[in-house]
């Protein structure tokens, strides 16, 4: 049978290089011959794809924060059990961009649900699965929506004010600080190289090249 693979997230608040990160990690390890399988959140399968479609677009109609809640983990649960958990069973190594972190620091920090709202949904859903290593890429929010306005249209989250993203980094910074072995933080508000070099630099340490 097949060892079972490392599940890695990468988190962070907008523009701060989740995208790039990720697929230089994918690329440190397949070239130690590492099986990897590369995914998003919210999506990553055809379902859970139509369910960010309808979360990220803009819209006249408020969105309830417990509407948001539920899509998330709705994406979150086709997602996991029909893509994440079979790849991890088969011995490939997970990297997701985003994952229940990210709804701890959007829709907890951001929105203001309650993290006990969030933490029960993450047991139904997840039952005792949890992320192995979590990537944290940090930088001030100033730096990152700049960065994200630059990419083009804003979507529905994007479009919050710089209140709303200090708060998710806020958060972020908190649920790492508690839990320092499990997450690492980057600071990405450095040059590409840099802060590529201390991603491949984590990544070649725990594949062992």
């Amino acid at each position: 049978m097949n060892q079972r693979g490392l599940f890695i997230t990468f988190e962070g608040t907008e523009g701060v290089g989740k995208s790039t990160q990720l697929a230089n990690a994918a690329s440190t390890l397949r070239s130690a011959g590492v099986d990897v399988l590369v995914t998003r959140e919210p999506g990553g399968t055809p379902m859970a794809e139509a369910i960010r479609e309808l979360l990220l677009a803009p819209r006249d109609e408020a969105v309830h924060e417990t509407t948001e809640l539920l899509l998330m983990f709705a994406a979150r649960a086709q997602h996991l059990h029909t893509r994440i958990l079979p790849a991890l069973d088969r011995g490939q190594w997970v990297l997701c961009d985003r994952f229940t972190d990210a709804t701890f620091a959007y829709q907890g920090g951001g929105r203001g649900v309650s993290s006990e709202r969030i933490a029960l949904l993450e047991t139904l859903v997840q039952g005792s699965v949890r992320p192995d290593h979590v990537i944290l890429l940090d930088a001030p929010v100033e730096t990152g929506m700049a960065r994200a306005r630059n990419r083009g249209e804003l979507d529905r989250f994007e479009q919050e004010d710089l209140a709303f993203f200090q708060r998710i980094r806020d958060t972020y910074r908190q649920r790492a600080a508690d839990a320092p072995d499990r997450y690492q933080v980057i600071d990405a508000n450095r040059p590409l190289e840099q802060v590529s070099s201390d991603v491949s630099g984590f990544f070649s340490r725990i594949a062992g090249i």
